[in-house]
């Protein structure tokens, strides 16, 4: 169901990848991460014929309420969260299982115009996850806040490994630095595709997020702690890791105030 959408660009979600382009791979050029070394970071499950599959994913933010992007969920699917994971495919035992309560997708969201923006939503899950040192909340930044060019980040997610392969089974890890908004917009990069609502990140051609990474963090440490500053959203319909075409995330410091009202609500 991976929808091809204006201005050439791919989602990344993990139930669409039946027409990925030849060439896509994984959190592309990543690394292993340590064991719960990301405890905000979830995996967002659909299910299908009795068992539950990785589709996208996403970060704690209350116990209650986990943010993702709006392609992963503005579809008819049962979806489950599970929090305190590394290997999706083996119990390891830290793990916690949610089903979602409630959908919020922003209603300026457009599915079949990804480059418009607004590609966030936010799940509310049917009970509270407990927090341990496997599962903690994530840390978002101040409204507004606009990282430097070539500010230090990290990706992760357990998107695919190969063209038409399996998902990761370990969560992976990937170094993104900040790509400037006046750099990213300019016509050798995405032009006017991305928005000043978003953030670019990467675009080595070697490292990029890819297939089953959408609606999971960008994490950035700002004063020493490590801060979700963007929600993976969309790449290149030439291939994940095509230089001069970074990795596509919705900024959270553009949508503060719009969280905070759907939580207080």
């Amino acid at each position: 169901m991976l929808r091809i959408l204006l201005l050439a660009t791919f989602v990344l979600c993990g139930h669409c990848s039946e027409q990925l382009p030849d060439g896509a791979q994984r959190v592309v050029g990543g690394t292993e991460a340590s064991s719960h070394a990301w405890p905000s970071q979830i995996s967002l499950q659909y299910s299908s014929g009795g068992s539950w599959y990785h589709t996208c994913g996403g970060s704690l933010i209350r116990q209650h309420w986990v943010l993702t992007a709006a392609h992963c969920v503005d579809s008819n699917l049962n979806f489950r969260v599970v929090a305190g994971d590394h290997n999706i495919y083996q119990s390891e035992g830290t793990e916690q299982v949610f089903s979602v309560s409630q959908i919020v997708i922003h209603p300026f969201w457009n599915r079949n115009n990804v480059a418009a923006g607004y590609d966030i939503a936010l799940l509310r899950l049917s009970g509270q996850a407990s927090l341990n040192s496997y599962v903690k909340l994530a840390v978002l930044p101040q409204e507004g806040t606009i990282l430097a060019n070539n500010y230090p980040c990290y990706i992760s997610g357990w998107g695919r490994t190969q063209t038409n392969g399996a998902l990761s089974s370990v969560l992976l890890q990937a170094y993104l630095p900040v790509v400037s908004y006046q750099t990213c917009s300019s016509s050798s990069y995405w032009g006017s595709t991305v928005k000043n609502t978003m953030v670019c990140a990467g675009g080595d051609g070697v490292r990029a997020g890819c297939q089953g990474d959408s609606g999971g963090p960008l994490h950035c440490a700002v004063n020493g702690v490590y801060q979700v500053h963007g929600v993976t959203s969309f790449v290149s319909s030439a291939g994940c890791n095509v230089r001069n075409k970074p990795t596509v995330f919705t900024r959270v410091s553009a949508y503060i105030s719009w969280i905070n009202s759907v939580i207080a609500n």
